[in-house]
């Protein structure tokens, strides 16, 4: 074994050593940590009420603020073609006018390389030790984003948490400001709704409720130096929460994203709420001014263009129907009458998957 390896062996060991210790502590002491960072809102800007967008958005920087790009994944299949699908995107706009998208990595933390690695630029994490996921492989994202800060030579000074199934719809400027994240807000994370369950992990003495915000760590631009302080906080919440059976329940498959928000605000990084860095179809009709796709809901609608959410549709596309398989090219379009969001993300997926040298391999 060559001496670069063994160090890696050692360091992932004694990472090891220290979550488990960290997990220890935290089933019978709230998380206390301490809080380098800005504080959460600069006095000096205002912020637009509606958006929490500084209202001041329009002003061009004198220079641009590059961002890296940097996507989680299994080595599964389902999780590869998002992947193969979403790095052409970023390709086809990256260079693009208004772009600040600087370089990409798949962090692909099945701990052995692919054969996808000379495709898509590729970083290799050590997954969690075998069982302490408890079956949720999601915990795994916030480890191998431990792993990728404190090896990988990363030239920009932000980054963009992204997911495989996201599609770039436009070139993408840098959101974030004045030490602030920029972030989608979920509806469906609501810490006011959890305080009780937040509070174990988010103590009184560190403010408000409200101070978590309504986010997951993805889509999240965020500065580097900001990002290295949350990450092992990240890590150690989203596992003492999955060990906390009352947690566990009431957060079920969102628990790793409350587990960021709550880091988030442990180190007094607050976030814009950008509504526009995403639409979620079927929900969300058009494109617009967004500049992601997640197409984490299947879409199923009658031959008239009518939605049949919750029953499979004469028309149908979802994600989970190609959990072994790779979608095939040239998918069938949606019937008139279905919304411009799902017919673009059908539109894109398409174009990707005739491009892709070698899809289906």
């Amino acid at each position: 074994m060559g001496c670069g390896n063994l160090f890696f062996l050692v360091l992932v060991t004694f990472s090891v050593a220290l979550i488990t210790y960290n997990i220890i502590i935290s089933a019978n002491a709230p998380l206390q940590q301490e809080l380098p960072g800005p504080s959460r809102f600069s006095s000096s800007i205002t912020i637009d009420p509606v958006i929490k967008m500084p209202v001041d958005r329009s002003k061009s920087f004198s220079s641009k603020r590059l961002f890296h790009t940097a996507v989680t994944s299994s080595d599964s299949v389902y999780n590869t073609w998002q992947c193969r699908i979403m790095y052409y995107w970023f390709k086809k706009f990256k260079d693009e006018p208004n772009s600040e998208m600087g370089g990409f990595t798949r962090i692909l933390h099945s701990g052995k390389p692919d054969k996808y690695m000379d495709e898509i630029p590729t970083f290799v994490a050590q997954p969690l030790p075998a069982g302490m996921d408890q079956g949720y492989i999601v915990l795994n994202r916030p480890w191998a984003f431990v792993q990728w800060l404190q090896s990988a030579d990363i030239k920009e000074d932000y980054i963009l948490m992204s997911e495989p199934d996201h599609i770039i719809v436009k070139p993408i400027p840098n959101l974030s400001k004045d030490g602030l994240g920029a972030a989608f807000p979920f509806f469906y994370i609501e810490p006011k709704k959890y305080e009780k369950q937040l509070r174990k992990f988010f103590p009184e003495d560190m403010g408000p409720i409200t101070n978590v915000d309504p986010i997951g760590n993805s889509p999240v631009i965020v500065g580097k130096d900001s990002l290295n302080k949350i990450a092992p906080t990240w890590m150690n919440v989203s596992l003492a929460m999955k060990k906390d059976p009352e947690t566990d329940k009431a957060f079920g498959w969102v628990l790793e994203m409350y587990a960021y928000a709550v880091a988030s605000a442990l180190h007094g990084v607050g976030n814009i709420l950008y509504k526009d860095f995403m639409i979620q179809p079927p929900w969300d009709t058009e494109v617009g001014k967004k500049f992601i796709i997640h197409y984490t809901y299947g879409c199923d609608y009658t031959m008239k263009g009518e939605l049949t959410y919750g029953k499979i549709g004469e028309w149908r596309f979802d994600k989970r129907s190609y959990d072994s398989v790779v979608p095939p090219r040239n998918l069938p379009l949606p019937p008139p009458g279905v919304p411009e969001s799902v017919v673009t993300l059908v539109k894109m997926v398409n174009e990707a998957t005739a491009n892709i040298p070698n899809w289906g391999s």
